[in-house]
């Protein structure tokens, strides 16, 4: 049986639908139903209970997925050590968007300049419990997000990293006051947001319905998942977005864009190295990680 089958039946009983589970794994819901269609029929019985509103594993369904647990962790064991073979190393590197635009070629140009060794580098761009989930599943050697809540996970190392401030930015053309603004101000615009899932959009809001509002009061809003689309479009006048201040710093010093704060907002989120603790010793990876953190003291200086 092939092994993406089993990810798959194990992605839904994550997950809790079939839709989810199409998103979490790039595919389409037709396939995803074909697939658990097929190890059911090669399993011979039922292994998802289908008369609900939600997919439920039935007791053949939950003995797969546990089975299913070690046979996709003995895979990743075999394609890391796989990765070890022959002249080169590699590492494979997992991170969000923000932290890819923002930070990741400078830690790439300091790590090379660092490197004697001859080593290929795979560099994937996930949300947070893409991340999470991929490194779980040993896909990555390490990962870096940002995240809403504290970040504790059996068996991998959780290193903190200075948080990522989220503000409003604005054209001036929008002639939005710098600084301090009320919500009120702000609804008036079009809100260009990140896709639900997204830990900036989780924190926009979370932070409104602290307020008793939602996303429905902005004029607008325009789902945009291309952060550097999102600075374009924003720049053009074309509406306000909730983002990250070190990926609109060079904008935002350029004077092409205008940060605003509501008083009330927790502007802040965390953001952390992800490694698994077995490794956290082995020197590209180690060497990797010193280059995060090189980077983050060189720019708070």
């Amino acid at each position: 049986m092939r092994t993406d089958y089993l990810q798959t039946l194990h992605t839904v009983a994550q997950v809790g639908s079939f839709s989810r589970a199409a998103s979490e794994l790039c595919v389409t819901q037709s396939a995803i139903s074909q697939r658990i269609k097929q190890l059911e029929d090669h399993y011979g019985c039922q292994l998802l209970d289908r008369s609900g509103p939600l997919p439920v594993l039935t007791d053949a369904g939950r003995l797969v997925v546990r089975r299913a647990e070690q046979i996709l962790k003995i895979e990743a064991t075999l394609q890391n050590e796989l990765k070890q073979q022959g002249g080169k190393s590699r590492l494979s590197i997992c991170c969000t968007p923000t932290f890819g635009a923002a930070f990741l070629p400078q830690v790439i140009e300091q790590f090379m300049l660092n490197q004697s060794d001859n080593i290929d580098l795979t560099f994937m761009f996930h949300s947070f419990n893409q991340a999470i989930k991929c490194m779980l599943e040993n896909e990555f050697d390490l990962a870096v997000t940002e995240h809403c809540e504290p970040l504790e996970i059996p068996g991998l190392q959780v290193m903190e990293l200075p948080d990522d401030e989220l503000i409003f930015v604005s054209a001036p053309t929008l002639a939005i006051p710098d600084g301090s603004t009320t919500i009120e101000t702000l609804f008036s615009q079009t809100l260009i947001a990140r896709k639900i899932g997204c830990t900036s959009r989780q924190l926009l809001e979370a932070n409104l319905a602290r307020m008793g509002q939602s996303i429905e009061e902005f004029n607008r809003t325009i789902i945009m998942d291309d952060l550097r689309l999102t600075l374009e479009t924003v720049v053009n006048g074309g509406g306000i977005a909730f983002i990250s201040r070190s990926m609109a710093l060079p904008l935002l010093t350029a004077g092409g864009l205008r940060e605003h704060r509501v008083p009330s907002f927790i502007h802040r989120r965390r953001r952390t190295v992800v490694v698994n603790k077995e490794r956290l010793q082995e020197p590209h990876l180690a060497g990797f990680v010193a280059c995060i953190h090189a980077t983050f003291t060189r720019q708070q200086r």
